[in-house]
């Protein structure tokens, strides 16, 4: 558990302590008239700020990166099946029932919460409003970017008030306008106090982020988005976004952190200078973190004779081991010599970390006497009518993808340290004990926005299109990338596929590969057992975006399912 940060105030006035995660302040009571303090202004907008904390420490979270090709969510004999909703998400099987992606009413509800401060503190016209419009620009974003149509909830509605989708090309075009009425009036400061909270930066970020995707959500259907033909006249303003939030001096791809590993452990916060906008967490005053979990080796809470698990220490809690790295992903990840970025991702034989510095040590973590040793492909058992237990090499079923059976689309592979073992791992997310003892809660801030992301944004922009500025090219931007990571720089012109493959390295397990994979084109490749012939998977481009939850269709009962589901 990290230091906390705790803001209190007296006569109008914020002190702040010097710490990191415990930034929201808990309103008491619905005001009536507009509040005329800064502790007002500050408690109306606590539950606005952190509203989604939960939805995006999992859930949103298993959404993105299973249905992407970074993930594979598997089973062990019964155990994670969970009803296969994390198989489903794998297959692009997905399911309007599955939790996994269950969570529009939620992101709908921090909605809600924006326009009631909106209305609070006097509507639109008041500038205090701009970070409470901010958070109903970006939880629309979510709905319009996951779900395609949904309401433009620019008001309080009224009891009884009948809501409509929008077409998702009229909600990008009103959070586009949203973003430019509010950029010039929010904090440009950069600190302690405005972390975790919308700055002019934020909003630019997600302004780039809706720009360089504008094909793709002005599409005039989510089948109808064409890579090979991407055309985009927002180009030039994505680039101009950027060198912004560039020229502003503010943003560093190292300042405080000491190497990119750092960025991602319990002790990251305000002072990770690559951070634009950042979900804080804490395992006890801050919960719904819960990354580490499905991604650590099934059984490494500890050495299964007492002992430490490889996280250096016994972390208190079981584990689920239930997500592996795709072997096509993991190809991408371990492409480049002398990436640091690799040092977070578990692949062949298991070390041991460092309990307290969480460096990687040269010992091999044993479990039960013996070394563990991941695979990189995945084989998943079957059972036949007789109960004979059956293996299919995955070399074997992309070979011949009939070789599977109905009931492999739960994607077992075994309750036994072989079917444990199947696929790499990650400790991006690095966990400690102390975090982990509070209900498998860790205290780690989740980047939502990162200046990595910015230069690589602009690199695409540029790649594709847009005017260079500044003295920088697609080339020395992504350079300044492999740089920092001391991986090898790009000696030529880099391809669109090879800003594609550095965002994947970059941005791993940062819930942008499923945006990245539409956009570039690569959605409906074949990837993990998301391939052509296996049971249940599903390559119809509707499956671009998630089906609407069936509990909100029950509630919205003018609405329809969109197609595909």
């Amino acid at each position: 558990m990290k230091t906390n940060i705790k803001l209190f105030f007296a006569a109008g006035l914020m002190a702040l302590t010097a710490s990191c995660t415990d930034l929201d302040v808990k309103p008491e009571a619905q005001f009536t008239e507009y509040p005329n303090s800064e502790a007002a202004v500050e408690a109306q907008m606590a539950d606005v700020y952190f509203h989604l904390r939960g939805t995006l420490g999992r859930r949103y979270m298993e959404a993105q990166a299973l249905s992407s090709d970074e993930w594979v969510g598997i089973s062990f004999d019964g155990d994670y099946a969970d009803g296969g909703i994390y198989a489903q998400c794998s297959l692009h099987n997905f399911d309007p029932s599955s939790a996994s992606t269950g969570w529009y009413d939620e992101v709908a509800a921090g909605i809600t919460k924006a326009n009631r401060v909106i209305l609070n503190m006097g509507g639109e016209e008041n500038d205090a409003t701009a970070q409470a419009r901010y958070m109903r620009a970006f939880y629309s974003w979510i709905l319009m970017d996951s779900y395609g149509d949904t309401p433009i909830l620019d008001h309080l509605a009224a009891d009884g008030e009948q809501i409509d989708r929008s077409p998702r090309a009229d909600v990008a075009r009103w959070i586009e306008s949203e973003l430019k009425a509010i950029i010039d009036i929010l904090p440009t400061n950069v600190d302690v106090s405005t972390y975790g909270k919308p700055t002019r930066y934020a909003a630019e970020a997600l302004l780039a982020k809706l720009y360089i995707n504008w094909p793709v959500y002005t599409a005039s259907s989510v089948t109808a988005y064409d890579a090979a033909s991407y055309s985009n006249e927002h180009l030039n303003d994505v680039v101009a976004l950027c060198d912004d939030i560039i020229n502003s001096k503010q943003f560093s791809l190292s300042e405080g952190a000491s190497g990119y590993r750092s960025k991602f452990w319990p002790n990251n916060g305000y002072q990770i200078k690559d951070f634009i906008y950042a979900m804080t967490f804490d395992a006890i005053t801050a919960q719904g973190f819960q990354y580490c979990r499905p991604r650590i080796w099934r059984q490494g809470r500890n050495d299964g004779n007492g002992g430490p698990g490889y996280f250096g220490s016994d972390i208190g809690n079981s584990t689920g081991g239930n997500f592996s790295i795709s072997p096509e992903f993991a190809d991408v990840l371990m492409a480049l010599d002398t990436d640091d970025r690799q040092e977070n991702i578990l692949a062949g034989k298991i070390y041991m970390y460092d309990g307290t510095t969480y460096a990687k040590t040269s010992t091999p973590y044993t479990y039960k006497g013996d070394e563990i040793v991941l695979d990189k492909t995945i084989r998943l058992k079957y059972t036949d009518a007789e109960g004979g237990a059956h293996y299919i090499e995955y070399e074997d079923g992309i070979k011949n993808p009939s070789l599977y059976p109905a009931d492999c689309a739960i994607l077992n592979t075994g309750k036994d340290v072989k079917g444990w073992s199947q696929g790499y791992k990650s400790v991006k997310y690095f966990v400690i004990r102390e975090d982990f003892i509070n209900g498998r809660n860790q205290s780690n801030d989740l980047p939502i926005f990162r200046y990595a992301d910015i230069l690589l944004t602009k690199a695409e922009a540029i790649k594709r299109g847009a005017s260079a500025t500044n003295g920088q090219t697609a080339q020395s931007l992504m350079n300044e990338i492999r740089s920092y990571v001391n991986a090898p720089t790009v000696a030529g012109d880099p391809t669109l596929e090879d800003i594609y493959a550095e965002r994947g390295r970059e941005l791993f397990d940062e819930n942008w590969r499923r945006n990245d994979m539409i956009r570039f084109g690569h959605f409906e490749d074949e990837y993990g057992f998301h391939r052509k012939g296996f049971p249940t998977a599903r390559f119809d481009k509707e499956c671009r975006i998630f089906p609407i939850p069936q509990g909100t269709l029950n509630v919205n009962t003018n609405w329809k399912q969109n197609p595909g589901y």
